[in-house]
């Protein structure tokens, strides 16, 4: 004879309706990722169906690289209007445009929709990394945060390699409904999963955008974690923008091994958000950072002296971008608690600070590459790291959990 627990049925029941919300999270995070890097490898094939030069491809992707900017006034909107309307808005924004595009394949169409897209990713990241910051317990932020970031990886295991199979045998403009249906599909499952934001705070609800950044830079340990975003992901992508071509003057590779190479950082990028979900809130999210960006400052020191075998150097890209990785996903997860009453404000900072150290990495990247090789990238890349790491021990002295 068997007795059934209300209490037990009851958590039961919340816990997979909580897996069921991040299910559908993580598709519209697919969708957004997929937009936003399908365009990259398949800008040939888009330049020939729009009859346009390659240029035109670039200026959409700068388009859509600039509209990140827009983060920044995501989050404190979030904040006042309710984080899951934000996340519909987001994935309106990328339903509509890939529909679009699908539906009128014009160049002015297609760079609209691929702009609607890079906002719909700026509105929703923010509010949802707020969402999970409101709805779970601190201690479980590394694993939850964790979990949604793998879908980061996945859009280049495993969206655009779909993307690519679903332009060769049906076309491009198929491309789009696809991404526009998951879309429409992740909207509809979090529109009926996702509760209404009925408790946010008087404070923010009121607030204007400037008292929510005026409250963001008086706060020490926030203040120092934007910082230390910026110059993590400088760091990054000072590196990333030349690896191709260290790896092809080093060890003469054509276009093929070097794809395997990404291929490489792809699944170094699984691996570090899969790190942080298993191990960030046991070892703890503060300590968690500190140990990566130790390890991913000592990496990028050592690069320059993986360069004489191949194999050696392909290890050290691997294990450089998966202490990346684990560092800045532990980030995510540590500052969703640092402003609880403007969560997505924060989120959204320090996601426009990342974006503009990427910047500010790719356009120091290939200068210190035409002066100092691997040696000098691998060095300004480490002391980049280091001085992130210097900001984060001035401002976390005093964090407690």
């Amino acid at each position: 004879m068997f007795i059934d627990h209300p209490e037990k049925m009851s958590i039961d029941r919340s816990m997979m309706k909580m897996v069921l919300n991040l299910c559908a999270a993580s598709l519209g995070r697919l969708a957004l990722n997929t937009a936003r890097r399908f365009v990259y490898p398949f800008a040939p094939a888009l330049a020939r169906g729009l009859g346009v030069p390659m240029a035109s491809i670039a200026s959409i992707i700068a388009m859509n690289q600039a509209a990140g900017i827009l983060v920044l006034f995501a989050g404190p909107l979030a904040d006042r209007l309710g984080y899951k309307i934000m996340m519909m808005v987001g994935l309106g924004f990328l339903t509509i445009g890939m529909f679009a595009a699908g539906m009128m394949p014009f160049y002015g169409v297609v760079m609209a929709a691929l702009l609607l897209a890079g906002i719909g990713k700026s509105i929703f990241d923010p509010a949802l990394q707020a969402y999970v910051g409101k709805r779970f317990p601190f201690e479980q932020r590394g694993l939850i945060i964790g979990i949604l970031e793998i879908s980061w990886a996945g859009s280049t295991l495993v969206g655009i390699p779909i993307m690519g199979l679903i332009i060769h045998h049906m076309g491009w403009k198929i491309s789009f409904f696809v991404i526009g249906g998951v879309g429409l599909l992740s909207m509809a499952a979090l529109f009926f999963l996702i509760p209404r934001d009925y408790n946010l705070s008087e404070t923010s609800r009121h607030s204007s955008l400037l008292s929510a950044w005026k409250k963001l830079v008086a706060n020490r340990m926030a203040f120092s974690a934007v910082g230390f975003a910026f110059f993590i992901s400088a760091a990054n992508d000072t590196l990333f923008i030349v690896y191709g071509a260290w790896l092809e003057s080093s060890f003469a590779l054509n276009l093929v091994v070097i794809g395997i190479g990404t291929s490489v950082i792809g699944v170094a990028e699984l691996c570090g958000e899969g790190l942080t979900a298993a191990l960030a809130d046991r070892i703890g999210l503060k300590r968690s950072i500190m140990l990566g960006s130790i390890m991913v400052t000592a990496c990028y020191a050592m690069l320059p002296f993986v360069s004489r075998s191949l194999s050696f150097a392909l290890s050290g890209l691997f294990v450089v971008f998966i202490a990346n990785e684990f560092t800045f996903v532990s980030t995510l997860a540590l500052c969703t608690e640092l402003l609880p009453e403007y969560r997505a404000t924060m989120m959204s900072t320090l996601l426009a600070a990342a974006g503009l150290g990427r910047v500010a990495g790719a356009l120091c990247g290939g200068s210190v590459w035409s002066i100092g090789g691997i040696f000098g990238i691998g060095m300004t890349s480490s002391a980049m790291s280091a001085i992130g790491l210097l900001l984060l021990i001035w401002g976390f002295r005093s964090w407690k959990k």
